[in-house]
């Protein structure tokens, strides 16, 4: 039987001491979905993520990811997804070619599939002439692609994006967003982070943390009919400012 909410938090709890930095959020995302999680810097956002995606164990609540639970399966959780952090998580100090390589070898991929899938990356990145160099010297939105497309390579359900575009140009920014409407296509659903708020006019749903809580979830359109707003900026600052 096919699931069809991937993601799944019920009343989802991080507590750092006396300090609640998730509290008690609930919501569903369904497959293929792009699923916007926004928020100012400090919100929660990356907290809520980590619990997600199994490197963070809730303070309460529920929560399953690809059907496996936050609490019993965390490993199960990390074979089923992939996740591209704020640093996209490549190896400055090995080449183009040497990071598909080895992020494949964690994924478990056969040698045979690594090269395929290996050929197939740099093809369609456009890094022919670069796959022997060092990933310290490519651009930002090169980085960001590559990280995006390993991330990608064991051919996830889900692929968790923890504010994927911050300081990257607006151009690389809409690049990026195209690969992401291409893993959505494909039926990867898609869990993004960010503070931009106009990235959130790409999302099929977004949430909005404010403080630790989810003070908002639907499509940007209804969002914007719901707080009588022209933007998601519009309502995010709406909703921050109490």
């Amino acid at each position: 039987m096919e699931i069809i909410n991937v993601i799944k938090a019920k009343n989802l709890t991080k507590k750092f001491g006396d300090f609640t930095a998730v509290d008690a959020i609930t919501f569903e995302v369904k497959k293929g979905e792009i699923f916007g999680f926004l928020g100012a810097n400090g919100a929660g956002k990356t907290t809520a993520m980590k619990m997600l995606i199994g490197i963070s164990i809730p303070t309460s609540g529920e929560a399953s990811v690809a059907g496996f639970d936050v609490y019993k399966n965390p490993d199960d959780i990390k074979k089923n997804i992939g996740y591209m952090s704020q640093k996209f998580a490549l190896y400055d100090d090995l080449t183009v070619k040497e990071n598909i390589t080895f992020y494949g070898g964690i994924y478990g991929l056969s040698r045979e599939r690594i090269k395929e899938k290996r050929c197939q990356l740099v093809e369609e990145l456009g890094l022919q002439n670069v796959v022997n160099e060092l990933v310290s010297s490519l651009p930002l939105g090169w980085k960001q692609k590559l990280a995006f497309s390993v991330a990608l390579l064991h051919e996830p359900k889900i692929i968790f994006l923890d504010e994927p575009t911050g300081g990257v140009d607006p151009i690389t920014r809409r690049q990026f967003w195209e690969m992401i409407y291409k893993a959505a296509n494909g039926g990867t659903t898609v869990f993004v982070t960010t503070h931009y708020m106009d990235e959130a006019e790409y999302c099929d749903r977004v949430s909005i943390m404010v403080d630790g809580k989810i003070e908002a979830l639907d499509t940007p359109k209804n969002l914007k009919e719901q707080f009588k707003a022209e933007t998601m900026n519009d309502v995010f600052l709406i909703l921050a400012r109490g």
